[in-house]
């Protein structure tokens, strides 16, 4: 692996301080490859953070394209981005943050029938989007490829984060927490609305914990479910089991 360069040792001088991180921390970040599924409210924050701790190769999947209601919680992207394909505009940005970071942008939805040769050869998944259909599609590829899942989510004031490795014996993957949960009417931002700061502390906590798992710092939050309530300004993590019968990693696994 080559050394880093002046630029980098300048640009990444916070991190090569960090006893926790280093040089031997850094060089890991820059060889990952990482996939980000939603270049959304979640994925925008994400997406900046791991460009600008300096991922060696990004991944961005999403079929979208920026609409003026994006930008009330998406920082990504600014008005001059209006109806660009969202991978494409945050492709752009990423650049002129980062032009170390390679970024790979795929204009296309995720689905059962192509997640796995999407999202093979990454080091982290990073899920964001907001659909349960390519959320179940994401998580079953991450199991059957063991590869972390780092997967975000929220609601009106609340939000949720847990990294899922169900391809380990004593940890669950993400079918243990929802089952086999299908989209409803009445559960996209659209309808019930999202407070925009809450996208980007959920985002930036999802670049956290793909870090987490690419150096090795701290405590993993595999096997653990992030709570975060805005409204009452709380933090709590719970423990999540494996399901025994889980029909992704149970007995009755896929």
């Amino acid at each position: 692996m080559t050394e880093l360069s002046d630029d980098e040792l300048d640009r990444y001088a916070r991190h090569l301080v960090l006893r926790e991180v280093g040089g031997r921390g850094q060089a890991l970040i820059r060889a990952a490859n990482v996939a980000v599924v939603g270049a959304g409210g979640l994925g925008s924050p994400c997406l900046q953070y791991l460009a600008g701790a300096g991922v060696g190769r990004i991944t961005i999947i999403d079929d979208d394209r920026v609409a003026l209601s994006n930008l009330q919680r998406q920082v990504l992207f600014t008005t001059g981005d209006m109806t660009r394909p969202k991978v494409e505009a945050a492709a752009r940005h990423l650049h002129a943050l980062n032009p170390h970071v390679v970024v790979h942008p795929i204009a296309q939805r995720l689905d059962a029938g192509n997640a796995r040769s999407l999202l093979a050869d990454h080091t982290v998944i990073a899920d964001g989007c907001d659909s349960f259909a390519t959320r179940l599609a994401t998580g079953d590829a991450a199991q059957a490829l063991e590869i972390p899942l780092v997967s975000g989510a929220v609601g009106s004031f609340d939000g949720q984060l847990a990294t899922f490795r169900g391809y380990q014996p004593d940890r669950p993957c993400y079918r243990c927490l929802v089952g086999d949960v299908q989209d409803r009417p009445g559960q996209s931002c659209a309808e019930a609305g999202v407070l925009g700061p809450l996208t980007g502390i959920i985002g930036a906590m999802m670049a956290m914990e793909v870090l987490r798992e690419i150096v090795g710092f701290g405590e993993s939050l595999a096997g653990r479910l992030l709570l975060y309530d805005a409204l009452g300004a709380r933090v709590r993590t719970v423990r999540l089991g494996k399901d025994p019968g889980c029909s992704g990693c149970g007995n009755s696994g896929l």
